[in-house]
Parts: structure tokens; sequence; C-alpha cells
């Protein structure tokens, strides 16, 4: 491939900076002008050329994928028109799910030109010096509000753009006087002041020359003496080039690549097709491609029998969506090699019958070819080959993995639902039947319904005061006020055909007003304005004849004349309610997520009431001009788009608007005392913090939902009836429980296809409470029998050439082969004091695999460390969550060049070694942290200054004792407290205790997926000492901090002192001191350099000081 700065490279560069004309696949092909934006590293995808419909920043791109590879492709019908090798898809983002852009060049040589393009440029960016991204990153801010490209901005412009990087302008005078004072930052800041970092090349002049001759892209060499102004220094504190983290620790070592697998941590995954939790989240097989690109090794595929004797994957027995095994495997061949070029385990958990396995072998054989590994690397070996052996190639481990999840009753797949007779309605919970009991968690949110989608939209006005004539009044306004548009239009209920619903419009200057019929078939509701012509909901109703021009021949609908005030028609608003009304109604409905809201006294702002871990809350919602406030924090246009995000999103914690009250509930509830409402004990159910009932158990842990779970019932204590026709359900199962002398009634509903197996599944275990039958002998006979049921295909089973599993007396480490591999779930590894050291000496020869218990729907983590003290090799995670053990897996593996493959340390690998005891037997480190201040990231301490948040006074150090820093981690994590005074994750920054360095540092600030954020950093300060005498591995700036500590107070004194008096000529003399000093540097004078950074560093504070 081409490489920067030969010609050919420059030319596609060139080809990609002018754009071109390409197809961009969505719901159909789109013609657009697709260009690389140099300046703002970034590719466009532009209508013209003042309008620029998207970008994407080069930095994210995580994948150029040649060819109709994604599913984009698929749902556009118009990509047939495209040969294969014209198309290709860029895959970007931040989360594990990514975006794709789908597009398509007239040639076969224009798609060549873009993938070798793309990739360089994404490298280019990546490797890109601070300086350089700062440009870029302020570049496109300015094109954000500056498509035009000019190259100048206006105040009004500024305004606007300072809040959306998290800046907030205190008052009027504000950027006038900071601009002012921002213009005298230009004193040069001489080359000597970087020894304060002690670096071990900091005293060879022609390094640091080089380091700053590079940082500054003065590549030219217009000077042999460069200079550091004060923000190309602070430029450098927070560089990549300043980091916390030694590169050296993230090279490949090659020789440590020799030994047996045994000896290595595998990163690995677990159930790696979801994208979600474990309950109803979608299965891709971009999941596996996501996992192996950061550098997974160890991979799983849940394999059941599929329609047309293909298998498919998915997490049986839940709602869980499905894929084809084939076009995961031919994923896995495409991708396995791209982050790693050592081998890759795919663990198979085996449910399909004999044939189909025979499939799935075949399929293994056909797609990896040679990389399928068949046969022992050396069969006269009593060990497990190398990582460095077994390059390029693909291991199986196939075998039934019996757990506790797994042998549920068959009632886990289906989602179950509970009628709420206060809201007249049912809800969806997902139910599990295990043990005689039934479990049962938090509302299934599917979203809203697509018959309801226009209620959230700008032209929806709902029912108006007067019908037609109002509807005629705000389109005549809204023409005279923005022009007699064609086609201009709102949609509002008929006064004339209740239930229906009419489009007015304004057309060759008069009204019309067309009626949306609708009807049903088969249940499913439609909506129509001719019969030839129907749709699903109005909203797509409305969205086709917005394209399209056959509205009775007329033209498509343009303008849409918004609602002024589109609250007033929602049933969750109220008026006329007070403080104390609202929370007395809300303590009547005792479910997480009812809410309304209402106008307050002043009646120019409103207040949301909602409830929330089993209390009544209210938040304020203020009016400021046209934009609607929650709390000082978000904005929206107006209340309705307010309740639309928070149904979505959490409002508080885990809860959103759920249940709106509505006023006839209210009127409902207005007479009805707490202590009176019978209503209430038929549905709590549905929230465990009501329900006090002895039928109704404690929720234990262990349980299968997890931490979902709500409520339990014993089914062995309920009576179980069937019903017909019963809350406009064909058929319900009812629970009938016996409280005291009453008897409780819950009613159950699922399909009908499903009714019958749950009130079977609950009629058995009532049944064989009431006749005794012994729950262990009839659990007994049920694993005998799907024993008989799993059996591995021979020719599975021929395929498993190392990794074969072991499923009896796994607990048993007298006799164990090296080609085996034990898998335990993460709560019953062997642990304890009497099997730990047997399970190191086991881990020695043969593998093991962890994996998470059960109970955890959520797909959440557990902590993987303890695990790998143990010498557990395969740890696997959930990669789709971004949680701190993930966090930590990533900062492990981070480690001998992202290869996926950590080899264990010596002393692990000794028969010494005991975990339990390494702290008596350790020196300790002691290990100091300061964190001095955080720059280009949205957070703060600060009110309205997330940008470069300064924690204000001399830090607080925290320290840390540290055994053994081979198996420790430093983790930063930044918060941003909310409007309820709860920390909600921003960014962190992990690393192994190791390769950290000493001194003033830039900690470079990642997503929860451990990928950079550009220009996100902490400046901290960081000693290490051993065992009393500080670490010299990297730095002794400590000691040096210590011989200037009696200035650097003395000086912060000063600042004290001149803080007091607010004038710039107090600052400039403070300045001018600064300046005497650094000219009186001289290269190696250690001492007096660290002066001066403490020294800089309290002008930088008292500089905040007189500007705030």
């Amino acid at each position: 491939k081409d490489r920067p700065g030969h010609l050919s490279y420059i030319l596609i560069k060139q080809d990609l900076k002018m754009g071109m004309m390409m197809a961009v696949f969505r719901e159909k092909a789109e013609y657009l002008i697709v260009q690389v934006v140099m300046e703002s590293r970034q590719v466009a995808w532009i209508h013209s050329e003042d309008k620029i419909e998207g970008a994407l920043d080069l930095h994210e791109i995580r994948e150029v994928r040649p060819g109709k590879n994604s599913k984009d492709f698929e749902r556009c019908k118009d990509s047939k028109d495209h040969q294969d090798k014209t198309c290709f898809t860029i895959f970007y983002g931040s989360q594990f799910v990514l975006n794709t852009l789908s597009l398509s060049g007239e040639f076969v040589e224009d798609a060549e030109k873009w993938l070798i393009g793309l990739e360089l440029l994404r490298q280019e960016a990546l490797a890109a010096p601070t300086p350089a991204i700062i440009e870029s990153w302020l570049r496109k801010q300015m094109y954000s509000i500056d498509q035009t490209k000019k190259n100048s901005i206006s105040m009004k412009d500024l305004k606007f753009l300072l809040p959306q990087i998290s800046f907030k302008i205190p008052h009027a005078r504000y950027l006038k006087d900071k601009f002012f004072l921002s213009l005298q930052f230009t004193v040069a800041f001489l080359l000597t002041c970087l020894s304060v970092f002690q670096e071990l090349w900091a005293n060879d002049l022609n390094q640091v020359r080089e380091l700053m001759t590079t940082f500054i892209n003065d590549m030219m060499g217009k000077t042999s003496d460069p200079e550091f102004t004060v923000s190309e220094f602070l430029s450098f504190l927070f560089s990549k080039e300043n980091s916390i983290w030694d590169k050296k620790f993230s090279d490949l070592h090659s020789l440590d690549m020799n030994n047996p697998l045994s000896h290595y941590w595998i990163n690995s995954s677990h159930n790696t097709y979801l994208t979600g939790d474990q309950l109803q989240s979608k299965s891709s097989s971009e999941a596996y491609v996501r996992c192996l690109r950061m550098g997974c090794r160890c991979i799983e595929l849940d394999c059941w029998d599929g329609p047309k004797g293909e298998p498919i994957i998915l997490h049986g027995n839940t709602r869980t969506s499905k894929v084809k095994f084939v076009d995961v495997v031919k994923a896995i061949n495409d991708h396995a090699f791209v982050a790693s070029e050592y081998p890759v385990i795919l663990s198979i958990e085996e449910h399909c019958c004999i044939e189909q396995q025979e499939r799935m072998a075949t399929i293994f054989k056909e797609v990896f070819k040679d990389r399928l590994l068949t046969q022992p690397v050396d069969p006269m070996i009593d060990q497990l080959p190398s990582p460095a052996q077994l390059k390029g190639k693909i291991i199986i481990k196939v075998g039934e993995q019996w757990t506790e999840r797994k042998m549920l009753h068959a009632g886990m797949a289906f989602c179950k639902r509970f009628y709420l007779a206060c809201f007249q309605q049912w809800n969806r919970h997902y139910c599990v039947i295990s043990d005689d009991k039934l479990y049962y968690a938090e509302e299934y949110d599917e979203g809203t319904e697509n018959v309801k989608l226009h209620f959230s939209e700008p032209w929806f006005h709902g029912r108006l005061s007067e019908g037609r004539r109002t509807a005629e009044r705000l389109l005549q306004e809204y023409c005279s006020e923005f022009g007699e548009t064609d086609g201009t239009f709102l949609v509002r209920e008929s006064e004339i055909s209740p239930g229906n619903l009419v489009i007015s419009l304004w057309q060759e200057g008069r009204m019309q007003h067309y009626q949306i019929f609708s009807g049903s078939r088969d249940g499913c509701p439609f909506y129509f304005i001719t019969e030839n012509l129907c749709f699903l909901s109005v909203y797509e109703l409305i969205q086709h004849y917005r394209q399209n021009a056959d509205l009775y021949g007329n033209p498509s609908l343009t303008d849409a004349v918004p609602c002024p005030n589109p609250h007033l028609t929602k049933n969750w608003f109220h008026s006329t309610l007070t403080r104390d009304e609202a929370e007395h109604i809300l303590m009547k409905i005792p479910h997480d997520g009812a809410f309304l809201i209402r106008q307050t006294k002043t009646r120019q702002s409103f207040a949301i009431t909602f409830r929330a871990d089993g209390s009544v809350k209210h938040f304020h919602i203020q009016k400021k001009g046209l934009m609607f406030v929650l709390d000082c924090s978000a904005e929206f246009d107006n209340l309705v788009d307010l309740v639309k995000y928070y149904r979505k999103n959490p409002l508080y914690h885990t809860t959103r608007l759920r249940y709106p009250v509505t006023e006839e509930l209210v009127i409902r509830l207005d007479s009805v005392r707490l202590d009176e409402m019978e209503w209430w004990r038929e549905w709590a159910v549905v929230s465990s913090t009501y329900i006090h009932w002895k039928i109704l158990l404690q929720v234990t842990e262990d349980n299968p939902l997890g931490p979902l779970c709500k409520g339990v019932f014993d089914l062995s204590k309920c009576d179980v009836t069937l019903t017909a026709g019963k809350n406009g359900l064909p058929q319900v199962f009812t629970l009938h429980v016996k409280e005291d002398e009453s008897v409780l009634s819950y009613d159950l509903g699922t399909t009908s296809e499903d009714i019958t197996e749950w009130f079977s599944l609950a009629w058995d275990a009532m049944y064989r409470e009431k006749t005794k039958q012994s729950k262990a002998s009839h659990v007994k006979s049920q694993k005998k029998e799907n024993d008989k049921k799993h059996v591995v295909a021979k020719e599975m089973s021929d395929l498993a050439v190392y990794c074969q599993p072991r499923r009896k007396d796994i607990y048993n480490f007298e006799r164990y082969d090296y080609k085996e591999i034990r898998s335990f779930v993460e709560n019953k590894a062997p642990l304890s004091d009497s099997k730990v050291r047997d399970f190191l000496r086991y881990n020695r020869k043969a593998l093991s695999r962890i994996y998470p218990k059960g109970q955890r729907v959520d797909s959440s983590n557990y902590d993987p460390l303890p695990l790998w003290i143990c010498g557990c090799h395969m740890v696997a995670l959930n990669f789709q969550t971004a949680d701190k053990f993930m966090q930590v897996n990533n900062a492990l593996f981070s480690l001998n060049g992202g290869t996926g493959y950590v080899l264990q340390p010596e002393m692990m690998r000794s028969d010494g070694f005991n975990p339990k005891m390494q702290q008596d037997k350790k020196v300790q480190y002691t290990v100091t942290i300061r964190v001095r201040h955080a720059s280009y990231h949205p957070f703060s301490l600060l009110p309205d200054n997330g940008l470069n948040p300064v924690w204000a006074g001399r830090p607080v150090p925290v320290e840390f004792l540290v055994c053994e820093p081979e198996l420790t981690f430093v983790r930063f994590v930044v918060n941003e407290e909310d409007m309820f005074s709860d920390p909600n994750f921003l960014a962190q920054a992990t690393f192994p205790f190791k390769g950290i360095r000493s001194g003033y540092r830039s900690v470079p600030l990642k997503n929860g997926y451990s990928e950079d954020i550009e220009l996100a950093s902490l400046l901290v300060y960081i000693d290490v000492q051993l065992g009393g005498v500080e670490e010299e591995m990297n730095s002794s700036s400590s000691q040096l901090w210590r011989r200037t500590e009696s200035a650097a107070t003395s000086s912060t004194k000063q600042h004290e002192n001149l803080g007091t008096c607010n004038s710039l000529s107090t600052l400039w003399r403070f300045l001018s001191v600064l300046q005497q000093q650094i000219l009186l540097l001289k290269i190696g004078d250690k001492s007096a350099m660290l002066f001066c950074l403490c020294l800089f560093n309290d002008y930088l504070h008292l500089c905040l000081h007189l500007l705030m």
C-alpha cells in the first residue's frame, strides 16, 4: 500500500479534498458530494456548496470496509443498481454499536482511492501532534457555525458557539474583557522549562530541541533555538507527548510469545453476539467484528437449530434476536487477525441436533480453510503450544455448557403482562418461572407505538377549540408572517367525525381540508386519504405526503404550522394543580415513572412531578425566551419534546417517564383515601417497593433476573386458573393468592400461542406442592432427559484439538490433561483457601474460562482481577458494557501490543505463589497523586465552566499503597454532577501501574470503551516511592518538589496578597517576576526550573482569580 509522502498518496489526498459525487445509501440512495475537509480532519457529505448535511471525524473511524458489507445495502433497494466493487462503508463512532456511512462511487477506481486514502488519513489523524489536533478542533468548531469557511465569526456567533463546548458566558462584558486580557499571553517560555519533567533525555539539548521542533511543527528548521509560548507550553503539559503512560509498555514483545498458552491471560468475551442486555437486545455479526477489532481473542457462539437445516446463533430462551451461523463465521474469518495475528479461540455452546452440528463443522472447514486448527502442533510435547506457534490459527472449543442459567424452565422465553387496574392497561414485564417461583422484572419498554407517533410532532394540534375556524386562522397567521407557501399545513382532530383526523393546508391562496380515515385489518389499524394508499400510522402518512406530490394531484405538504403551545393538548399537563395537590395525587400511585407537568403560581414557569425510588419528586422547568430549561441544565423547544426525551432516557437514576397522570385519573383519585385503595393492592405487584404480602418473597441476589427483578411469586402457594376473554386479551391466567382471610388475584397474559405453556408451568408448580411430589426427583429426571438430548457430533468434537471441555469433577484437580479446559461461573470459581493453590497449579498446565452468572441479565460485568491473580486465562466479560471492569480489562490488554495475550508475571508461575499472602511478602509502594487541572473536556465542579476546569488552591494529595505492581491498576474517572447532585460518567483513564511515569503528567482521557477522546486530559502530579526510597525508574521530581516547596509556598502567599487587588497592573508585575526567573534558567538547573513551574502555576491561578 502507498504510504504518506509518496506522490500517489499526495494525489489521493487532493482528490479526497476536492470531493466527488457519490451515492449515499439510506432508505433510498441519495447522490451527494462527499469530501474530506483536511483543515478540520472530517469527512463531510454535502447537498450543495452552502449546505453540509453531516460530517464525521477521521479519528472516530474504526473501519473502512470494501463491498456491500453493511445492513445499509440490504435495506436500500437502489443498491442493486451498483456494483459491489464500487461500494464501501465507513464504520465510525464511540459506542459499541457503530454508525455507518455506506457509499458508492461511479467507478471501481474511485472506491479504491477512498479505501486507501481514508485509512491513511485515519492513521495520520491518530498520530498527529497535539498542536495540529488543537488547530483542527478549533477549525471544526468554527466551521460548525461558519459553513462558508470565511475563517471569521461574529461576536453573535461566538456567543452561540461557547455553550456548545460547555463554556457559559457569565455576563455581557465577559467576552470583551476576556479577549483583551488573552492577547497578552504571548511571553516566551524557554526550552529549559521542560527539564522539570526529569526525563532521562532532558539534559540532551539536541533531543529536547527535536521534541520542541516537532511539537510546534517547525519542521523546516526556521530556528536552531526553538521556544515555547505560554500557549504552547500549556498545550505540551496536557498533550499525549507528556502522557502519564510510558509507551514502551504498549510495544509487542515477541520473545514473550513463546510460552505455553496456559501462561497467558487471554482477552475474552461473553455472549459475543449480543449488542445489549441478555434478555431482549439485538444479536449481530457486527458485534463479533467490534470485539475482534477491540483485541478480543476468545469469542463465544451459542448455536441452536435454525430453519432449513441452517444453524443460528442467539441467547436461548430469551427475546434476543437471532443471527445466521454462517454470517457470523464469515465475519470472524474476515476480521479475526486485523488487530492481532495471534490465535482466536471460538467457545461453542452447543444446542444443535446432530445434523446441524455436522453442518456447522462443514461451514467451519469451508470458510476458515487452512486457518482452522485440526491437528496438534507437536503431538510429542506434553504441553500446550505457544501463541507464536499458533499465529493465524482458529481454535475450536466445543461442548454443552451446563449452568444453572440453562436449567431454567422453558418459560424464560416469554414476556408476560400484568394488568394495571389504576391505568386500565396492560404493561409488559419480563418473567421467568424457575424452581416453582415466578420472577418478574420492571416494565419492558417497547418504545412509542406507531399509531401514536404523531402525538409528539409539532404539526399535530390535537383538538382545537373551534375546529376548522381556528385551523384556518392559524394557517392565515403563519402564511402572513412567513409567506404564502403552497402546502403549508397542520393536522387536527375532526370536530365532525370524532376519532378521525383532518389535514388543513394552504393551497393556491385558499384553505383546503382533507380527512384522514382509519380502519382495521387483522387487528392492526391503518390510515388513508384515498383507499388505494394505506399507512400503518398517521406519522407515516404525513411523511409520505411531505415527500410526494400525490395528495389529490396537489403539491406535497411543505411547511408545518407548529402548535403554539403543544403541551395544552396533552393529557399529562395540568394548569391548575398546586404542588401539594400534585404530590397528594402521586402518593396514591405507588409506581415509579408516573408523572404530570403543572404550571406554577407565577404562570411563567412549570414543574414536573413524578415518582422515583419510592418517593415523589419535583423539578422546576423555567421558560427562557423560547426555550424550556429543566433545572438549569437540559434545554428543549417545548414541553412535549421534554416528555418525549425522558420517556426514552432516565430522568432520575434509572427512572423514565412512563405513566401520564391524566385529568380523569386525578378526578378519580381525588376522593380516595390511601388506606381504602383496593385497586392499589391489585396492581402493586408491578413495584416490589410496595409489596408487603407474605406470598411475595423477598428478592434475593441470585434470582434468575438479577438486579432487574422486582418481585417473586411462590407458585406452590397459589391457585391458578385459566380465563377466556378478560381485560381485552383472548386468554389470561390468574394467580389467586391467599392473604390472611382474603384472596388477591393477579391477571397475567401473553400471546395466545404461549399462554397454554405458561399456564402449564404454573399449574405444575402448584400441583407438585399439593401432591407433595419431590422437586429434587423432578429436576433429576429432567436433567437425565436433557443429557440424552445433547450429544456433540463427532465432526465437531474432532475439531476440538486443545480446548476440550471437561464437565464432570471440575473441582477435582488431582488429575488433568493439558488439552482440557474447565469453565466456571464467576461466583463458583475455586478461589477458597483450600482450593486456590490446586487451582493455580492446574492453571499453569491447562486452561480455564470464567463467565458471568446468569443473574447479570443487564450485561453488567464482574471484577476480573481476583480471577486473573489466580491464573485464570479466559475471564469472559460483556464487551458491550462500558463499565469499570471492562475498562480494567482493556487496560491489561493494552500491554504487549494489544495482541490479546499478556504473559502472566513470573512469580505467578512459581509453586510458592499464593495470591492471598502477597501483602505480607512484598515491599509496598507508596503512590501520591495530585490532580491539578483538566483540559478540553466538558466537566467541572465549577459552575458554567466545563471547558478548562481548575481545582482552586493546591490540590489535596491522594496516597495509595501498592503491594504488587504487576497486578495493580491506576484508574482516573471524571464525573459530571447533574441537577440531582448525582455523578454522571464522562470519561476515564485506566493504566497498569507498572507503566505509569512520575512527575507532572498529562492523563489522556478515554470514553467508556477505552477509546481516546480528542484533546481531553487531566494534569496530575504523581510521585512513586519504594520502601521509603523514591522510585527512580521514571522520575525523581518529588525530591525537587521538596527542595523548592518553601519557595513555592512563598510564591503562593504573594499570589494571595496580590489576588485581593483587582487590577491588571498587579497581574503584569507578577508576570514580570516570572519572566525574570525564566530568563535566568540554565539547562540542568532543575530546582530553578521547578520553581518556575510553581510560579507559573500561581500565575495562572491569579489570572483565573482576576477574570472571575
